[in-house]
């Protein structure tokens, strides 16, 4: 860039990305693709409001690498979702976008090739083809909303969106999350406290004016209505899990006191299983069992899975990395992932339904 005594002083240059209008317009929204997402929103909205009495479930990878090994897990859990569908909704968790503590691969759409490039403009194409190719088999998308640029690209392909824990307390997110689409979860913040959610849950349902941009790429001014479809998602935190029921209640409590819907999401992974990726099936039975003795606000689960168990680091040589094995946070395998999922529809599928006509006779 020339030489500015003032202005960009620590930018080496500026790329132009092609605009959203431009990636959509090369991967067009088909009307399979769009018929999954209306569906998929429906559905989840419909479990918010108490009037589908099934859970949802986002499970998936920690992050998205590798298309081919994605597309094959996909192809599984569209099996898995169409077998346990009458008591479980699956949703697939396909993020895109990591927060990193420090430093590290921000992942597909940052740094796709995964060797320092930083090939944004590629990272969303293939980013929005892989979301395209989940939508026309039939199977629904979760992500992360990290960078507000970039819902623009990709949202008309995501059914449920979450606002992670350290940005929950964003006020760029929550302006964001009051004009998103999709039913979307809080997280709780890093140090297990719900109050930041909350406060965003109250914050997102509201009209909210900022900054953004449009479809053709430029800055525009965006006026929400808020989104009313917001829940909490219950992740643990400062090494104390919040998915026992003590946790639950206290949650419920605290919902009550804002005046928000009981719903609550639980994320198996992260502080709930002391980042001990083989502790999840046990958090998500200890969830199950609640709903069995009585739970009523329990709607949602999060699963971080893979084909394989476990994780990598990313090596310098690219050619050895292990198939279907998670380079951020570590997974359980597809196997597990499978008996968990059987074992939660068989103990819930007659559970569920009654739960739902309680709660209608009140």
């Amino acid at each position: 860039m020339a030489k500015d005594p003032v202005n960009n002083l620590n930018v080496l240059s500026q790329d132009l990305l092609p605009t959203p209008q431009q990636i959509k317009t090369a991967l067009p929204l088909t009307e399979d693709a769009q018929r999954t997402v209306l569906r998929g929103r429906e559905a989840v909205r419909r479990i918010l409001d108490h009037q589908d009495h099934r859970l949802f479930v986002v499970v998936g990878p920690c992050s998205i690498h590798d298309i081919p090994a994605a597309k094959e897990y996909a192809a599984r859990l569209k099996r898995l979702a169409e077998e346990v569908g009458d008591t479980l909704y699956l949703i697939m968790r396909v993020y895109f976008e990591k927060p990193r503590t420090t430093v590290g691969w921000k992942g597909l759409i940052n740094d796709p090739f995964m060797d320092d490039s930083f090939h944004i403009e590629k990272g969303l194409y293939l980013a929005r083809e892989l979301l395209l190719h989940l939508a026309d088999m039939g199977l629904p998308a979760a992500t992360e909303a990290l960078d507000p640029i970039t819902p623009q690209y990709l949202s008309d392909l995501i059914t449920w969106t979450a606002i992670g824990a350290r940005t929950t307390e964003s006020q760029t997110h929550r302006e964001m999350a009051s004009g998103l689409s999709t039913p979307l979860g809080f997280k709780n913040g890093t140090d297990g406290g719900l109050t930041a959610a909350i406060n965003a849950l109250q914050s997102a349902a509201r009209a909210h004016h900022f900054l953004g941009i449009n479809q053709e790429g430029q800055c525009a001014v965006f006026r929400t209505r808020g989104n009313r479809y917001g829940h909490i998602v219950l992740r643990g935190g400062n090494g104390r899990p919040n998915y026992d029921s003590v946790s639950i209640a206290m949650a419920e409590k605290e919902l009550a006191a804002a005046k928000l819907p009981p719903n609550i999401a639980v994320d198996c992974s992260h502080g709930n299983s002391n980042k001990d990726f083989s502790l999840q099936p046990l958090v998500a039975e200890n969830c199950v069992n609640q709903i069995l003795e009585g739970n009523r606000s329990i709607v949602a689960l999060m699963l971080e899975s893979y084909l394989h168990a476990g994780n990598q680091p990313i090596p310098a040589d690219l050619s050895q990395l292990k198939y279907g094995v998670s380079v951020t946070d570590a997974c359980i395998d597809w196997e597990t992932t499978e008996k968990l999922l059987r074992g939660a529809r068989e103990k819930l599928k007659d559970v569920l339904p009654a739960r739902h006509a309680a709660g209608k006779q009140r």
